[in-house]
């Protein structure tokens, strides 16, 4: 999952160092009076998003199979303790009606 997020994010700034590039040699347009750096990183963000959908394909399968396994993982884990848990709860009445089937 960090290679993907680290993937995604060099990717971002690639797109970021180019429209940055493309913009202050006059290729891309400027944004709006002050709003110049936003444009910038708005442009890299719209343009990133897609290269990285195309691109990190098979990344972003591999990190979902992880995401699916600790969550299935994760699932029996408090299956299994929901388990001992009425396990347990069965057991204490169990010993009580002993307990009191003694002190008659």
């Amino acid at each position: 999952m960090l290679r993907y997020t680290l993937m995604r994010l060099g990717i971002f700034v690639g797109c970021l160092v180019v429209v940055w590039g493309l913009v202050h040699a006059g290729v891309a347009p400027r944004g709006l009076g002050d709003s110049n750096g936003m444009w910038i990183v708005m442009l890299a963000l719209v343009i990133s998003a897609p290269i990285s959908f195309v691109v990190l394909r098979k990344e972003r399968d591999r990190a979902s199979v992880q995401i699916v396994q600790r969550v299935d993982r994760v699932k029996s884990n408090l299956e299994a303790n929901r388990s001992q848990e009425d396990d347990a709860a069965d057991e204490v009445p169990q010993a009580q009606a002993q307990a009191q089937g003694h002190a008659s």
